[in-house]
């Protein structure tokens, strides 16, 4: 039995450390492409399925972080108010630092209001059987970063933690937040909830954390500049001034009802529908089944 013969130059085998570098450009390559509407929205389905079906008790203990945590922002511009005052400088500056709460909310994963809850919004359109478990998870979300909220500002006001000076100024933002007529809340929280559904929607569609980080600074910096109502960031802020008896809390139950009615009507109505319509509107239409129409 004659042997198959041998080629004549055989193609020789890269080394190991080649193979190892072609395969990290490839993945860098991939790792860096941008994603499409419809790779975003299967990410922000994907997110929600996990969230809704994390244990109660977790959900509750992130979500009163999350209100804790963002009272730094808060925080962070009083501090600027207590050394720079009330000038267009100081307003510019308070603003920019003014995203470093949410920062630390959002790449954190605490469970945040017209954050977190525009994935099940999302999932609920594309999957019904959803529609029973998305109005409590947004429910406990809510209550638990109002607890979070409460909770900041009682450690600012009543631990004694702050100088007279930053408490003071904390508390005068939280009574300028809170001068505002209903109509004038409403539509402030419309355009806060549209800015920060747009940053979970954009940190979903980010492969890298300082993507994350900017996409969240640069919309939250806008937040901060228009003085948008949000109604957990913003509730840190009153409920120091409710604390140091500035501001009856009857006044801020008036301003919360519609704090949370235009956040959930700019984060679910104009972002979720918009791009869940955008995704499904612009998917074509899979082959006509034997039998059907197309036939």
């Amino acid at each position: 039995m004659s042997e198959l013969p041998l080629p004549e130059n055989p193609e020789p085998t890269p080394p190991p450390e080649e193979i190892i570098a072609a395969s990290a450009a490839e993945g860098l390559e991939k790792s860096t492409q941008r994603l499409n509407a419809s790779e975003i929205f299967e990410a922000v389905c994907d997110t929600a399925r996990d969230e809704l079906h994390r244990p109660v008790l977790g959900l509750a203990f992130s979500a009163a972080a999350g209100g804790i945590t963002i009272g730094i922002s808060a925080l962070a511009m009083a501090l600027i108010e207590a050394v720079w005052g009330t000038g267009r400088a100081a307003n510019l500056l308070g603003a920019m630092v003014y995203p470093i709460g949410f920062i630390a909310v959002i790449i954190g994963h605490a469970q945040f209001f017209t954050e977190n809850t525009l994935y099940p919004v999302v999932l609920v359109l594309s999957e019904r059987r959803q529609i029973k478990r998305a109005p409590w998870f947004g429910l406990l979300i809510l209550g638990g970063n109002l607890l979070g909220a409460l909770a900041f500002a009682w450690l600012a006001m009543r631990s004694h933690a702050l100088q007279p000076a930053t408490a003071g100024a904390l508390a005068a933002i939280g009574l300028r937040a809170a001068a505002y007529s209903d109509r004038h809340v409403f539509w402030s929280a419309v355009i806060a909830g549209w800015l920060m559904a747009l940053v979970a929607w954009m940190v979903s569609a980010s492969r890298w954390t300082t993507g994350q980080i900017m996409v969240t600074w640069i919309l939250v910096f806008v937040i901060a500049l228009g003085h948008f109502d949000h109604c957990v960031a913003t509730s840190a802020e009153i409920l120091a001034a409710v604390l140091a008896r500035a501001l009856p809390l009857g006044r801020y139950f008036h301003w919360l009802w519609a704090a949370v009615l235009g956040n959930a009507a700019g984060g679910v109505v104009i972002v979720s529908l918009l791009n869940y319509g955008q995704v499904k509107a612009g998917t074509p239409p899979g082959p006509a089944a034997p039998g059907g129409p197309g036939e």
